[in-house]
């Protein structure tokens, strides 16, 4: 059996805010030092009314749409986000509420890989036999774990990586094909430098107190990381798949910052005209990334062509997915 994506969909708040206006309500750094440093110009930011949840279901709404289905031809809800509504119940049965659907519903959650890792479940669900028709939903509001001051450089330092961060929703539609699919799939964790960045509250260590709310961590340590460990994966696929970059259409990468993107290409090799470059106009978007620049680009593509996604999570987690259009 095959088992491929037949619908895609994106969702963007309409709010949209510019790296210098994120930068003036910070205060204490300087002028124009997120804007050089992180190549972001401007993301979207949910409103007070907008959740997780919430743009994952216009997402949702529109996969569906595109692959002709009704909630309820899917037997299979997955959440796989970074974000959350709440701690308890799942998010997944929070959309479903809305949605209208009546399928077996649960949280995927691993960090910015949550999205490709639910593609992963959903597909192996399916080839299980336990599912017929998936449908795998991101709603991402990392915005609302940037901190809102900085007291010194020390604490904006700690904070960098959250003011990288853009709010959106991405669905896709998970199911049999007959030809094409994902190709194949791989993954590499490196769990012990779990400690370079997150969010450490909601959880039994912090469950309380906004200090722990807030994302901190070593950015310059994480890019180290990513460097030394993520070319190798890459590498396997290439000899296990007998493709090229040039043999895809399009090579789709999570992106942090600009920078950030741009070393990767310089140590991975990746043509940089395969990418489909979203972090200048939309920052961070965490598991969210992959799904809005798949829906990019989803139109454009014809039956056969190729689709190479590489995605980087805190924790630490690399992950690739190799999926040709039916």
């Amino acid at each position: 059996m095959r088992v491929g994506i037949t619908g895609v969909g994106a969702h963007l708040p309409e709010r949209e805010v510019g790296t210098a206006e994120l930068q003036d309500g910070i205060g204490r750094l300087p002028r124009g030092l997120l804007a050089r440093l992180t190549g972001i110009e401007r993301r979207r930011i949910a409103s007070d009314g907008e959740y997780a949840s919430t743009l994952g279901l216009h997402a949702a709404r529109a996969a569906l749409e595109a692959a002709e289905l009704d909630p309820l031809d899917i037997d299979l809800l997955l959440f796989a986000s970074a974000s959350r509504d709440m701690v308890e119940p799942a998010t997944a049965h929070i959309l479903q509420d809305t949605l209208g659907s009546r399928a077996h519903a649960l949280d995927v959650t691993n960090a910015c890989n949550s999205f490709v890792n639910g593609i992963d479940l959903a597909r192996s669900m399916i080839l299980a036999g336990r599912a017929r028709r998936a449908l795998v939903v991101t709603g991402e509001t990392p915005s609302r774990v940037m901190r809102p001051r900085v007291a010194d450089m020390a604490e904006a330092r700690r904070s960098f990586a959250g003011f990288t961060f853009g709010d959106a929703g991405a669905a896709v539609v998970v199911e049999p094909v007959d030809r094409g699919g994902i190709l194949d799939i791989d993954t590499e964790t490196f769990s012990e430098h779990w400690t370079v960045g997150g969010i450490p509250g909601g959880g039994s260590r912090h469950p309380r107190g906004d200090e722990y709310s807030y994302f901190t961590g070593d950015g310059h340590k994480l890019r180290g990381v990513f460097e030394k460990i993520g070319a190798s994966i890459l590498d396997r696929v290439r000899a296990r798949t007998g493709f090229e970059f040039t043999d895809y259409t399009k090579i789709l990468v999570h992106q942090v910052t600009l920078p950030y993107l741009e070393r990767f290409v310089e140590v991975t090799g990746v043509p940089r005209d395969r990418l489909e470059v979203t972090v200048t106009s939309l920052g961070n978007m965490a598991s969210a990334t992959l799904g809005v620049q798949l829906d990019r680009i989803f139109p454009y593509l014809s039956p056969g062509d190729r689709v190479l996604f590489m995605g980087l999570g805190g924790g630490v987690s690399i992950m690739t997915m190799v999926w040709e259009r039916s």
